[in-house]
């Protein structure tokens, strides 16, 4: 199997980088679809996280909350699509910069 060749400071190596790389993605776009996508790749490194820690100890428990995590990031986009169809439709544009209050 491929987890046990590869050492689980790899999977933590990757992690990190994917991690960072939607942290980076959070802190410098103005896009909400980013913003989505760059809170995807957290999630992303949080599961390789669970999954790798998971196998490494032989226990199920990680791959279940990788499973609601899952589940959580789905409820999560289909939440984030409504609110930038709105941000749009009020809008014309999905910068975050523009919205600045509650009220339209």
């Amino acid at each position: 199997m491929v987890l046990e060749t590869v050492p689980v400071e790899y999977y933590l190596v990757l992690s990190a980088a994917v991690f960072c790389t939607g942290l980076f993605g959070i802190l410098t776009r103005k896009n909400a679809l980013m913003f989505l996508m760059s809170v995807e790749l957290m999630l992303n490194a949080a599961n390789i996280n669970l999954v790798a820690f998971s196998f490494y100890w032989g226990e199920v428990t990680g791959q279940t909350f990788a499973l609601f995590t899952m589940a959580l990031a789905a409820a999560e986009v289909a939440i984030g699509i409504g609110i930038i169809l709105v941000l749009y439709r009020n809008f014309e544009d999905v910068d975050v910069t523009e919205a600045t209050t509650l009220k339209w």
